[in-house]
């Protein structure tokens, strides 16, 4: 008997996912066609297109079944238990910057073939809204709790926040600047909290 969570076409949907994934990162996302993804996942094109309408469908759900794979919403979802809004600053930085790495891959290969692939392009500007999603909400709960640095609107901050928190960002300075990524999360950490948090100097 099948388990009740399971069934062949969840499963066959898990391997073609698998697959995107695998040759998104192999390929660093050049070329990477339909084609290609369902001969490694052991179906015909028509039949891929069952599970997935459109090449930019599959490479948005390639990269969610990244994010379930890695545990990504439980990460969240422990971090959204923080009591204060610096609490839940200080653990989004956390959590996300050490995630960074695990998605380095596929995101390198959605930013590498974004310019001239409309579908890479769809998946990344779908990673980039999420990554923008959650750095208005961390910047929101500073913003609750009255710990904005002055001269800062929230939007300027979840902004930055996106900016020096994105994949570009911790590319440039653990690979082209070789930061080791412990430095990168703790640097980032300080600066973010030294420039976006209010010091309490700022109530004297």
């Amino acid at each position: 008997m099948l388990d009740a969570m399971s069934s062949p076409q969840t499963d066959t949907r898990e391997r073609i996912l698998r697959e995107a994934w695998r040759l998104m990162e192999e390929k660093r996302g050049e070329g990477v066609r339909m084609s290609d993804i369902a001969k490694a996942a052991g179906i015909s094109r028509q039949a891929l297109y069952l599970y997935f309408r459109s090449r930019a469908e599959l490479l948005i759900a390639t990269t969610h079944y990244l994010d379930q794979v890695r545990g990504l919403e439980e990460r969240l979802r422990q971090g959204q238990q923080a009591v204060t809004g610096v609490e839940s600053f200080e653990t989004y930085l956390e959590i996300w910057g050490n995630y960074i790495p695990e998605v380095y891959g596929l995101s390198k290969a959605l930013l590498s073939a974004r310019e001239t692939d409309p579908d890479a392009a769809a998946a990344w500007d779908d990673r980039t809204r999420m990554l923008r999603e959650n750095s208005r909400k961390v910047i929101n709960c500073l913003l609750r709790d009255g710990m904005l640095a002055s001269g800062w609107s929230p939007q300027a901050a979840s902004d930055l926040l996106w900016a020096l928190m994105s994949v570009q960002t911790w590319e440039n300075l653990t690979v082209e600047c070789g930061w080791s990524h412990e430095e990168y999360v703790q640097r980032m950490k300080a600066l973010l909290k030294q420039v976006l948090v209010r010091s309490p100097k700022e109530d004297v």
